[in-house]
């Protein structure tokens, strides 16, 4: 691929994560005040199902982007739930710039606050992109904490972005300078970025082959169950790669939605689509093969910034008729259908 369009796929990337922004409360603050067993570390044998949600941030979110509050990843969904009955929701914030391994420790660390602060035995971890990754590396390494972890358009089997973009990036002093330049502006932007921070890491693990290093060392656990979902954008049904024979109806709700791509997406959407005649479906940034993990439940209509509900939440009267809000109230309820 040529310098020009290695540089444009870069770009892409980079502006798909920034423009995602994330609220992300305080670690270990909950979300309306109570919740079964909240603030409670005493004795008591710890509570059982329903067990509260944990929101698990992508690459590149954060909590307060530059101090403004407003401006959050998940757009709208903490309230939403709250207002839908689910009083013990989290948005923790981890480096936004690091490996799923880095990124996994901090994760942990909230996830046993949370415990400590709800009382509950376990939590549900939602992840979205690489959060996804961030929730399995917690799953692995306490699965007596986790109750189940779903994730949306992780890329587990890595994204041919990451391939191009490192061919770009990974090599002689670049890697460095990216590094410096991130930790520079990220740590007055991003409250969870440190002095360690490295992007470029980040994108090693994104990779083909990093995915598949990441798969080995941390296995699925037993006693943990596993979903995934993934998305179609570039008015793409999603064929083959998206049917299931069992998919929930909170999926198959918005079957016959269809997604035009954000002009964010134009390019890199049409680097992994694989071609006119057969085009691969994909959500701008990964493809659906990569988003199957454990049981796949299906496509949602919504490229990658869509299924957080950016930019700044769900526009009217545009073509597709997604709601991102709807989508992980119905998702909660469905988790809970599943005794979680």
């Amino acid at each position: 691929m040529r310098r020009g369009r290695r540089i444009g796929l870069v770009a892409a990337l980079w502006a798909a994560g920034v423009l995602g922004g994330c609220d992300d409360v305080q670690p270990g603050d909950l979300i309306g005040g109570g919740g079964q067993g909240a603030g409670q570390a005493g004795p008591e044998a710890p509570a059982g199902a329903p067990y509260p949600i944990v929101l698990c941030h992508g690459f590149f979110g954060f909590e307060d982007f530059a101090g403004v509050d407003f401006i959050q990843y998940f757009w709208g969904v903490r309230a939403h739930l709250q207002a839908e009955g689910e009083p013990a929701v989290y948005t923790p914030a981890v480096d936004p710039f690091d490996d799923s391994e880095v990124r996994g420790a901090q994760l942990l660390a909230h996830v046993e606050r949370i415990l400590a602060e709800t009382g509950a035995a376990k939590v549900n971890l939602v992840g979205h992109s690489q959060g996804g990754l961030d929730a399995r590396f917690v799953a692995h390494q306490r699965p007596d904490w986790v109750a189940s972890v779903t994730t949306i358009s992780t890329p587990h089997r890595g994204t041919p972005l990451a391939d191009v973009a490192l061919g770009l990036t990974d090599h002689g002093i670049v890697p460095d300078l990216l590094d410096a330049f991130v930790r520079l502006i990220g740590r007055p932007l991003w409250d969870a970025a440190g002095d360690d921070t490295s992007v470029t890491s980040a994108m090693r693990q994104l990779t083909t082959g990093g995915a598949a290093d990441f798969n080995r060392a941390y296995p699925d656990q037993p006693g943990v169950a596993y979903y995934a979902i993934a998305g179609r954008t570039d008015w793409h049904g999603g064929g083959a790669p998206c049917r299931v024979d069992d998919s929930p109806a909170f999926i198959t709700r918005w079957a016959h939605a269809r997604d035009p791509a954000d002009p964010a997406f134009w390019i890199t959407e049409a680097a992994l689509d694989g071609g006119l005649f057969d085009p691969i479906p994909n959500d701008g940034l990964v493809p659906v093969p990569s988003a199957q993990w454990g049981r796949f439940l299906g496509c949602i209509p919504a490229d990658h910034l869509d299924q957080m509900g950016q930019l700044l939440g769900d526009l009217p009267g545009l073509a597709n008729p997604f709601r991102h809000r709807v989508f992980y109230a119905d998702l909660v309820g469905w988790l809970r259908s599943q005794g979680h």
